[in-house]
Parts: C-alpha cells; sequence; structure tokens
C-alpha cells in the first residue's frame, strides 16, 4: 500500500507536470516525478519540485497531501503493530518461563501434534503446561491463538529446546514431518535432559532402532499403524471402530492406568474387579501382557493397564 501511494502520487505530478517547476529549470521527467512522490509524501520535502500553477497546487492539495497523511498512518501504525506484537511476545515468554517446570514439549503443530495434545489435555494435562515448538509461522501462530506458549525454530536445534525449557520437561513429544529431524529432535531432547520420557512417531519401521537409540522412551510408526487399520477395516470393521473408540479419549473406552495398593497384592488379575478388565501389568519398566504367566498374582506397587468406560481420572497420570 506504501509504495502504491508513492505510485499514485508519481502519476499525478508527471500528469500534471506543465504545472511543476524543476530546480534545474528543466521539464518534470517521469523519473523527476517519482523523486517529488518519495520526498513528498514521506515529509522530506527538499524544495527543488514544487507545483507553480493554482491546478497544481489544488491537485496538491486534494490529492496529494491524503495520500501524505495515508502514507503516513502506514507507516506509523506497520511500526506500532509490529512493535506491541514483540512486546506481547516478550512479555507472554517471560512470563511462562517464570513458571514452567514439569511441563510437555510437543514438538511440531501439524495433525500428529495437534492430536497429542487433545490427548493430553484429555487426560488433564492444562493448556498452560503445554509448549509447542513450530518451525512455520503461520502454523505457529495457531497454536498462540489456542492458548499455547510457542517457540519458534527448528526443534532438533539446541536453541530453541532450551528457549523451550527442556532442562525442566517431563515429557517430549517428536510429531514432526520428517523421520531425519525427528531422530535429530530425540537426540537433543536427550542430551539436555536425561530423565524426561520421550516419545516420537516415525514413518519407515526401520527407522525406530535410531529413535530407540537416540533416547526415546517410546516409538510410533504412523505408516505401519494406519495400514494395521486399513487391514482391519477390510474384514473386521468392528474392530477399527473399538480401536478409534480407545484412541478418542473422553469418550467410550478408554485405558487408565492404576496403582496396586497394598491390600491387594497377591490378588490374580481375575479378582481385580474394580477399575475394568486389565490388559498389562507394569512392573519394574516391563510391560507384562494380561497373559503373561508373571503377570498374576499382583504385587504392591505394580501399576494395572485397565479398560473403563468411566471419565479418566486426572490424578491417574
Amino acid at each position: 500500500m506504501a509504495v502504491g501511494t508513492i505510485a499514485f502520487v508519481a502519476l499525478v505530478a508527471y500528469a500534471g507536470r506543465s504545472g511543476y517547476a524543476n530546480g534545474d529549470g528543466s521539464g518534470l521527467s517521469l523519473l523527476d516525478a517519482f523523486y517529488y512522490a518519495s520526498v513528498s509524501v514521506t515529509t522530506t520535502g527538499y524544495g527543488d519540485i514544487t507545483p507553480v500553477t493554482d491546478t497544481a497546487r489544488l491537485t496538491t492539495t486534494l490529492l496529494v497531501t491524503p495520500a501524505r497523511v495515508l502514507f503516513l498512518i502506514l507507516l506509523v501504525g506497520t511500526t506500532v503493530e509490529v512493535l506491541a506484537e514483540s512486546s506481547r511476545q516478550a512479555f507472554r515468554h517471560r512470563s511462562w518461563r517464570k513458571s514452567l517446570h514439569n511441563h510437555t514439549i510437543v514438538c511440531g503443530f501439524g495433525t500428529k501434534g495437534r492430536a497429542a495434545i487433545e490427548t493430553l489435555m484429555a487426560r488433564g494435562t492444562p493448556v498452560e503446561r503445554i509448549v509447542v515448538v513450530e518451525c512455520d509461522q503461520n502454523t505457529l501462530d495457531d497454536a498462540t491463538r489456542d492458548g499455547f506458549a510457542t517457540v519458534h525454530g527448528t526443534s532438533s536445534r539446541s536453541s530453541i529446546l532450551i528457549a523451550a525449557g527442556v532442562a525442566e520437561a517431563a515429557a517430549v513429544v517428536v510429531a514432526v514431518d520428517t523421520d531425519e529431524t525427528a531422530v535429530l529432535t530425540t537426540l537433543t531432547a536427550r542430551e539436555h535432559n536425561r530423565s524426561a520420557t520421550i516419545v516420537a512417531a516415525v514413518r519407515e519401521v526401520e527407522n525406530r532402532h535410531l529413535l530407540h537409540e537416540s533416547g526415546a522412551d517410546s516409538v510410533i510408526i504412523t505408516s505401519g499403524a494406519a495400514g494395521r487399520m486399513l487391514g482391519f477395516a477390510t474384514d473386521s470393521p468392528s474392530i477399527v471402530e473399538v480401536l478409534e473408540d480407545l484412541m478418542s479419549v473422553g469418550t467410550g473406552l478408554d485405558i487408565v492406568e492404576r496403582v496396586v495398593e497394598a491390600q491387594q497384592a497377591g490378588c490374580t488379575l481375575g479378582e481385580m474387579t474394580t477399575g475394568g478388565p486389565v490388559v498389562g501389568v507394569l512392573r519394574g519398566g516391563d510391560l507384562l501382557r494380561f497373559d503373561h504367566p508373571m503377570a498374576s498374582p499382583v504385587r504392591e506397587g505394580d501399576r494395572l493397564l485397565c479398560l473403563t468406560s468411566e471419565p479418566h481420572p486426572t490424578s491417574a497420570q
């Protein structure tokens, strides 16, 4: 718009060039008209080109002066907007950095990242405990409008993860677009935080071991999972409905973790009637399926993976 304003004034001056006097006595060329427009709308006004006829002065009053005011409004308005947005971002960054601890960093705000955040929030994670790292500014703006703390940049860079508070994070979700970036992000996050839970998504199954070697606690094969769902849907669509129900947190069936209390120690899985059917047992960092011979009887401190249709308790995280 600013360039268009200058071009408009230049064309007006060139159309009425006979009414303008040039400092060197020559006529007003097209280049002179653009020079006059630039110094006029920016209020520089060197005075070497001036309107001398009544028509030229009337044209300046009615057309050039409003264009000059419009240009200044654009200039000042844009500057104020940029400064205000920078101030808001700096204030927001300082605010969430002061209280940020045991938060979750989500690297990537695409389809996978958004779905991960929806699940986290459905399981009780508040908005203020989630930090989004994204390299695309438009996508990052969407995350900011949704109320998340955001960091602009590539998540594989140490400086970006440090800005997101990776050293104090409880978990890091790697939901980036490429497997290469996922591996580098996982390596960088694990370097700065040895205790955080890191989960990552990759497209190709052959890259799973690279993520585990890089420090990921859990790796999701997105292409393989989608393919299995398609295979189930071909022969048994009802299986897909159940699986989708399980993945839709907060509605229908959910999977929750429940801690085995002292008075429940020694019970078999069949005797654990409260909380729904048990599908797995977490013991000492190992996952035992419900049909594993060591899964039953349960021990104090075991965590049971149970199917439930009740609302997910936030305290079970």
